[in-house]
């Protein structure tokens, strides 16, 4: 799918041009054109970056080509940068999702192989006429890049509540629930955040130091914002990640010392009963001579012998807070 948005003096003057309206809006220097790509065909992605921006083969291939990392490539002309927005699915796990994006003096081309929220966000909002005026193409590229940043948001509140309830469950001792699983899960998610936003924090920050032409020094102060919200959000993430870190400690510790108090209470109970185990075998042997077994009180007083040495054990374990 292929959708464009062409301005002029801040103003949205066109939307979804024919192709050859298309090529006399990218050869007029006084038009801003925003080209958008959501899952193109080949067909649509060769027409538009190789015919009619005719980008260079290798910014091409990797714009095509999945990336874990993010980067930024200056080619005179244009910078083509590999950001990344993150979403909560409904399956509660973490979505990460790829946006390339090409900005050059008067013309920005997003790329990306499905919807991300902020990038609908601002189509939305220009095409009911309540978006912010594109005057520049640097500023639109600053509103996308903004959008990435507010994305981590949303899911950073998401972990930085589970976490509190990981906490006071893992602090109360209430309940059987096994953290460790949601802990685990609740780490890979917070890896997975991380590795996706601090590469992006060097991109804007080489943004901001206005190494490049197409970057106006008016705009430099706007990407500055967007480099200040992501160092907030990781500053955000690392304290979640001490936080997972005692929670984990803190259950890890409580799960340890209640295995040692079954333990002991085990031990105790098998304590208590060792003084019949001992009376029993010692008269269970098949002695041809034992004398006190022909007492007529012999019955009771083993009884009452075994039962004294079962209290006097129990008694003193009590004493020794075994139980």
């Amino acid at each position: 799918m292929i959708e464009s948005f062409v301005f002029n003096e801040g103003r949205q003057v066109g939307h979804n041009l024919e192709r050859e309206a298309l090529r006399l809006a990218r050869a007029d220097k006084g038009l801003i054109l925003w080209i958008d790509l959501t899952a193109p065909t080949p067909e649509e992605t060769k027409e538009v970056l190789e015919l009619l921006f005719e980008f260079h083969p290798l910014a091409i291939e990797d714009c095509v080509t999945l990336s874990e990392l993010p980067k930024l490539e200056d080619y005179e002309d244009y910078l083509f940068m590999i950001m990344h927005s993150v979403a909560i699915t409904s399956e509660k796990t973490l979505k990460i999702s790829e946006l390339n994006l090409f900005l050059g003096k008067e013309f920005v081309v997003t790329f990306h192989r499905e919807p991300i929220a902020g990038v609908s966000l601002i189509k939305e909002r220009l095409l009911k006429g309540t978006g912010q005026p594109v005057r520049a193409a640097d500023r639109l590229a600053h509103q996308l890049l903004d959008q990435l940043a507010d994305s981590y948001l949303p899911v950073v509140e998401g972990l930085t509540e589970d976490m509190e309830d990981v906490e006071e469950k893992a602090l109360s001792g209430v309940g059987k629930e096994d953290l460790s699983k949601r802990i685990l899960r609740a780490r890979r998610r917070l890896s997975s955040l991380r590795q996706a936003l601090r590469p992006q924090r060097e991109v804007i920050a080489r943004l901001t130091r206005g190494e490049s032409k197409l970057i106006r020094a008016m705009t430099l102060p706007y990407f500055r914002d967007v480099q200040d919200a992501m160092t907030q959000v990781d500053e955000r993430l690392q304290g979640c990640n001490d936080r997972m870190m005692v929670a984990f400690d803190v259950y890890t510790n409580r799960s340890a010392h209640e295995a040692n108090e079954g333990i002991k209470v085990l031990t105790a109970l098998t304590a208590i009963t060792i003084p019949p185990v001992v009376v029993g075998s010692w008269y269970g042997m098949n002695f041809r001579h034992m004398p006190e077994l022909e007492h007529p009180h012999a019955y009771l007083g083993l009884m009452a012998l075994t039962l004294s040495l079962m209290v006097g054990m129990g008694l003193w374990m009590k004493f020794k807070k075994w139980f």
